[in-house]
C-alpha cells in the first residue's frame, strides 16, 4: 500500500458526516494530521456566525438583517500546531462557539437559505485544491457530492450524550445527562427533518458505528480504509 506521504500527494477530498456526538470532529482532525491534509470543520463556520448573530441580538424572523450581517462577517479557520482555531472578524472564538447556547441557536440559523448558500460556497473554496477532510452534516450530499471518499459516522444516543457531557465538563460546564440527551435528540430531529440540506447518509458513504470504538480506533479504521482506497486507485491506474 502507499505510504502516508504518498497519500498526502493524492489530493483527495474526504467527507465525514453524521449526527452530533458521533465522533466526526475529533476523528476528522486526527485523520487530517495523520494524512497531512487540511481539516475543515464546517460546523465551526456555522457556529461562529451564530455566535455573531447571538451577540448582535438578532433572532428568528429577522432573516434579512441576519443575511446582511453575514455580508459583513469574516470567518477563518487556522491550523495552530495541529489544533484548529476559529477566527470571527479576526477574534479567536474557538471555545466560545462550543457552548450549550450556540448548540441551541445554530440549528435555526443554518436553516436560513442565504446563510447556508454563502457558507457552503466558503467550504468549497477551502476544498478547491483537494487534500482536505471535511466534516459536518451535508458534506457528502451537498457540499462535496463528488468527494473521493465518504464516511457516515453513527453511534447510539446514549453514547453520543455521554461524549457531549464529557466535552462540556472539560469546559467546566456541568449539565444533567438527561438534559444533554434531550437536546441531542431534538437536534437529531431538526437536522434530519429540515427542508434545506437535511442530515442524511449519502448512497456511496461508508457507515461506521462508533458506539464501542475509542477515538484512536475510529481514526485507525478510517485511515485503513483510505489506504485501501488509494491502493485500489493506484492499481487501477496501472491496469492491475
Amino acid at each position: 500500500m502507499k505510504s502516508n506521504s504518498a497519500i498526502s500527494e493524492s489530493r483527495l477530498i474526504i467527507a465525514i458526516d453524521g449526527p452530533a456526538g458521533s465522533g466526526k470532529s475529533t476523528t476528522a482532525q486526527l485523520l487530517a494530521e495523520k494524512l497531512n491534509y487540511l481539516y475543515l470543520d464546517t460546523g465551526a463556520l456555522y457556529r461562529a456566525f451564530t455566535l455573531k448573530v447571538v451577540k448582535t441580538g438578532l433572532g428568528k424572523g429577522q432573516e434579512g438583517e441576519i443575511v446582511a450581517l453575514l455580508n459583513h462577517t469574516e470567518i477563518d479557520l487556522k491550523n495552530d500546531s495541529g489544533t484548529l482555531r476559529v477566527l470571527l472578524d479576526k477574534e479567536d472564538v474557538t471555545d466560545k462557539i462550543r457552548t450549550p447556547e450556540i448548540d441551541r441557536e445554530v440549528t435555526w440559523v443554518c436553516q436560513i437559505p442565504e446563510v447556508r448558500t454563502q457558507l457552503v460556497e466558503l467550504q468549497r473554496q477551502y476544498g478547491r485544491h483537494g487534500k482536505v477532510i471535511a466534516e459536518g452534516r451535508d458534506i457528502g450530499t451537498v457540499v462535496f457530492p463528488n468527494a473521493d471518499m465518504k464516511f457516515y459516522l453513527i453511534a447510539t444516543l446514549k453514547a453520543r450524550s455521554k461524549r457531549r457531557q464529557r466535552d462540556l465538563q472539560r469546559q467546566s460546564i456541568d449539565l444533567p445527562f438527561e438534559s444533554i440527551r434531550s437536546e441531542i435528540a431534538q437536534r437529531d430531529k431538526l437536522d434530519s427533518e429540515r427542508e434545506l440540506s437535511p442530515l442524511v447518509k449519502a448512497d456511496d458513504a461508508i457507515e461506521i458505528d462508533t458506539t464501542n470504538l475509542a477515538i484512536e480506533e475510529q481514526v485507525e479504521l478510517l485511515y485503513t480504509k483510505v489506504l485501501e482506497h488509494v491502493d485500489h486507485m493506484r492499481k487501477s491506474d496501472a491496469g492491475l
